[in-house]
């Protein structure tokens, strides 16, 4: 494929859904096709998916493994529905989280099986890989600060969002780990900073990545 897969990743209130519309827009007026997408999410089945997931009350009581599972299925829907059809063509696909999110989140935090996991993202991601992952780390105090100042529905947090703070410890420690298992794909962001700092270490990064 001609395309690139750039991937945003990170805790709860990291800023990475704020870098991620910045970059597509830098992108954008250099003249390069961007497609965004989200995880879980982008595609009609994966919105729906969302909603069980995010906000729906009958997902409250989600069992681990059929969570990791909704999370698998959205993500097949979208690789093969939006994700993998841009990269043919050519453009260049920013994605609000990705697999190494459920290997974060489901594995290395709910505890479930690794293997069986990487194994689940090969085939639910059809083999897809990210070419660059960008982790904008925050630590917990600042990430659950951020948390309280988001303008939601009632007020009301997301069923992800309203984990206990030792959950994303769990969190955290998964992505730095996972940035130190493979250093050549991950950037590491320190997300406490101003936006627009951020966005210009991510664009020069980009920039010499793509023209590398």
């Amino acid at each position: 494929m001609s395309g690139v897969l750039i991937t945003f990743e990170g805790g709860e209130g990291c800023g990475k859904s704020t870098q991620l519309t910045r970059l597509a827009a830098r992108l954008r007026a250099a003249g390069r096709e961007v497609i965004e997408v989200s995880e879980p999410g982008s595609t009609a089945v994966g919105v729906q998916i969302r909603n069980l997931l995010l906000h729906a009350e009958e997902g409250r009581q989600l069992d681990a493994r059929t969570e990791l599972l909704l999370f698998a299925a959205s993500r097949a829907q979208l690789v093969q529905q939006v994700v993998k059809p841009a990269l043919r063509r050519g453009a260049i696909v920013l994605s609000d989280r990705f697999t190494d999110s459920t290997v974060v989140y489901q594995g290395i935090a709910r505890g479930l099986d690794l293997a069986f996991i990487r194994s689940l993202n090969e085939f639910a991601g059809d083999g897809l890989r990210p070419d660059l992952t960008f982790l904008l780390d925050l630590d917990l105090p600042a990430s659950q600060t951020r948390l309280l100042r988001r303008v939601r529905p009632a007020g009301r947090k997301d069923r992800m969002e309203s984990l206990p703070p030792s959950f994303f410890e769990k969190v955290r420690e998964g992505y730095l780990r996972l940035s130190r298992e493979e250093p050549r794909r991950f950037c590491v962001i320190d997300a406490s900073r101003k936006r627009d700092e951020i966005e210009e270490e991510i664009w020069k990064i980009v920039h010499g990545f793509l023209c590398h």
